[in-house]
């Protein structure tokens, strides 16, 4: 969409994770949906860090709220890494999927309520516009890098 902001985008993305994560507790197809939620969460964390939050790290007032947010992605991250391998119908998959998509949601509700927010006092509306390109642009890229790199790794780095 023209015009659309960086918050937007990313809210956008927010909300069909947390359909994906709904569907998954839900039992649905399990092995192929958590590889599309596994790609999906590493390809559109590595964007938002090459958008937003190189942005906000730029900004002293922003600096410990994207600081915060990249350490809560790596924490993902290796969570997802724990996951690969396990049988998605275990007892143990079911507890690593709890874990994550608690630490997942609990993140991205952060971001929503409180780092966009504070984001969007700093930064001008073109420079929103701006980041929703840089991020558009950035995502299909970060995708194939997620397909090669693991996640729970330091490859992508």
């Amino acid at each position: 969409m023209a015009g659309e902001d960086i918050y937007a985008k990313l809210k956008q993305d927010h909300d069909k994770q947390r359909d994906m994560m709904k569907r998954l507790a839900a039992g649905e197809n399990r092995a192929k949906l958590f590889e599309a939620l596994r790609l999906e969460l590493q390809s559109h964390a590595a964007a938002e860090e090459e958008s937003l939050y190189a942005t906000m790290l730029a900004k002293p007032e922003l600096r410990d709220d994207a600081r915060h947010s990249v350490s809560e992605h790596k924490e993902v991250d290796d969570l997802l890494g724990e996951m690969m391998g396990v049988d998605p119908a275990s007892a143990e998959w079911e507890e690593k999927f709890a874990k994550l998509r608690h630490r997942y949601e609990h993140h991205i509700d952060e971001e929503e309520e409180e780092m966009f927010p504070a984001a969007d006092e700093v930064l001008s509306d073109a420079k929103e516009r701006e980041l929703a390109k840089v991020y558009e642009n950035r995502k299909p890229a970060e995708l194939e890098n997620a397909k090669a790199s693991p996640p729970g790794s330091d490859e992508r780095e």
